[in-house]
């Protein structure tokens, strides 16, 4: 598309506006975390005035360990997503096919995985966000396509104060790219005009050129001379691109059912003769215009505007996560054990300072009494094993007897502990450090109320889970219109297949699991992996074996 300055000019001030009332402050929070959580947990001020000092500074990262508990607690129970009948033109077998239909786009985009890392941003940084579209790289048909999002570069509307997207005005997705991934994604004659720009068309736009950001390389600032990127470089990621999905007033044609009175829109894409054809195939259709908010897709680049036309979605791409969410506020776990680990590392470090200085506690010498080395060569040498002072006197020298170690330190350093374990709700008995003199069924009941302490954050990634299948819905009933053959994995431990087609149609002109009609809902349940429901299963069959109940052989077996 051209140059459009008025329109660049809209985004960028909307950008501009999330980036600095909000969006700043929780990227100074995520990054703080994430810090915390991967062990850079000292100040570089404080680090090197303890260095300057000759003073300890240790770290003892405590969150790691705990955040790593509460991801296993994730992985281990799985969900699925399942689609019930909603109205009377939806059918059970329907619903079934569209559940294996979610299957296959869950094993083609290695959600679980994708699941886990989103889980992992939202307990870390207070964040998670999935990204759900149609791609055509594989398929020209188009095949939904599920990834993660850097939370950083996702701007929430500043108004909003509900966890649903669908009730935010707009949402910004920004990312850097490179000229060449702007040729292949848009245009060439967009690409050529950004290629090789070190500067901002804007006067305040000082981040759309080259900013640091999360990457495998050192940030920019920390570049030796002669070693920054080749700016004309087509590869080198140094444009920012801001994607805004938001809503717009627009009167558009829908479809309504005069027996029920159920509304769908009018796919964007249909002329008037695929139209009218469907209304002559369903008689008791009837068309209208309405006046609705649709969704208004724009991508900027500096003042290039890369596209700009209406959403082909029903929601934005963008589906969040938040482990806690207080109207409009969003909290992880890492962030309330910030303050304890602090405490740890500075209480641990002070009771090692105190140790070295009592092992080091000096001398005191009459003057003139040393025989074989000068008062400075004791000072150096003072607290080596085996030192031998030859002294004109045996009582003229004298080791001076150190402090000892302030009550109560080790307790500090103790509670600090404690104060992580309390305020995460992970205890000893679910990290697996339960003392040996309790009962196995003691264990288990600790276990499972420190699990409750999870239970909010569990159940807002369910609720994620059911936003997400809902916006895959929409696109698989608008947009998996035509026969389609797919395989799907229904044991992943015996990896055994299934084959289903979608669409079929048939001699007498009907066609077979149509996806496109009815609605439904979605059914989100919570399963444990299926290693650790077979490993249960076996369990409880020799439980019931042992209670004499008779079990045939090769169900145990099987199991």
């Amino acid at each position: 598309m051209p140059v459009n300055n008025a329109l660049a000019s809209e985004v960028w001030n909307r950008y501009a506006w999330l980036r600095d009332n909000g969006h700043l402050g929780y990227v100074a929070k995520a990054t703080k975390c994430e810090d915390f959580f991967t062990g850079l947990q000292w100040e570089a001020n404080d680090l090197a005035l303890l260095k300057a000092y000759k003073r300890p500074a240790l770290t003892i990262n405590k969150i790691m360990s705990t955040i790593a508990n509460v991801l296993g607690e994730q992985i281990y129970n799985r969900t699925d997503i399942a689609f019930k009948p909603r109205n009377e033109g939806a059918t059970s077998e329907v619903a079934d096919a569209l559940t294996k239909v979610f299957m296959q786009i869950g094993d083609n985009n290695q959600l679980p995985w994708v699941r886990s890392d989103v889980f992992c941003d939202g307990i870390v940084g207070s964040r998670g966000f999935f990204d759900a579209r149609l791609d055509f790289s594989d398929s020209l048909r188009g095949e939904v396509r599920i990834e993660q999002l850097n939370p950083k570069n996702v701007l929430i509307d500043a108004d909003a104060d509900e966890y649903d997207p669908d009730k935010w005005g707009d949402v910004i997705v920004t990312k850097w790219m490179s000229p060449d991934q702007i040729e292949l994604l848009y245009s060439k004659a967009d690409a050529e005009l950004l290629r090789g720009r070190q500067d901002s068309y804007f006067p305040w736009g000082y981040d759309s050129i080259d900013r640091d950001r999360d990457r495998f390389g050192i940030p920019r600032g920390h570049y030796s001379y002669g070693s920054q990127p080749d700016i004309t470089d087509g590869n080198a990621r140094n444009i920012r691109v801001i994607e805004r999905q938001w809503r717009k007033l627009d009167k558009v044609q829908h479809f309504v059912d005069t027996a029920t009175g159920d509304m769908r829109v009018v796919p964007t894409d249909w002329d008037p003769a695929r139209i009218q054809q469907h209304l002559a195939q369903n008689p008791n259709l009837s068309l209208t215009k309405k006046l609705i908010q649709r969704i208004r897709w724009t991508v900027v680049a500096d003042n290039v505007v890369l596209h700009d036309d209406w959403s082909p979605y029903k929601h934005f791409t963008v589906v969040p996560y938040f482990p806690y969410f207080r109207r409009g506020r969003t909290i992880g776990l890492v962030e309330n054990l910030i303050g304890p680990q602090e405490l740890l590392n500075k209480v641990s470090s002070q009771e090692l300072h105190v140790v070295n200085t009592t092992a080091n506690s000096g001398w005191k010498v009459k003057r003139n009494a040393l025989q074989n080395m000068s008062t400075a060569e004791l000072e150096q040498r003072g607290a080596q094993t085996g030192l031998v002072l030859e002294l004109d006197e045996i009582d003229n020298a004298e080791k001076i007897v150190p402090n000892s170690t302030p009550t109560g330190l080790d307790r500090i350093s103790y509670k600090a502990e404690e104060h992580i374990k309390s305020i995460s709700g992970v205890s000893d008995y679910m990290q697996g450090f339960a003392r040996e003199d309790v009962s196995a069924k003691s264990v288990n009941s600790n276990k499972q109320s420190g699990q409750a302490n999870l239970a909010k954050v569990m159940d807002n990634l369910n609720r994620t889970d059911a936003i997400l299948a809902r916006n895959v819905l929409d696109m698989v009933q608008e947009y998996y219109t035509e026969q389609r053959l797919m395989f799907i994995t229904s044991d992943r431990l015996t990896n055994a297949t299934e084959q289903l087609t979608v669409n079929q149609p048939t001699p007498e002109g009907e066609i077979v699991n149509n996806l496109a009609l009815g609605e439904y809902g979605v059914v989100v349940t919570n399963q444990p992996e299926r290693d650790t429901f077979e490993e249960t299963q076996f369990d409880q069959a020799m439980l019931l074996i042992e209670k004499g109940i008779p079990i045939p052989p090769k169900f145990v077996i099987e199991a």
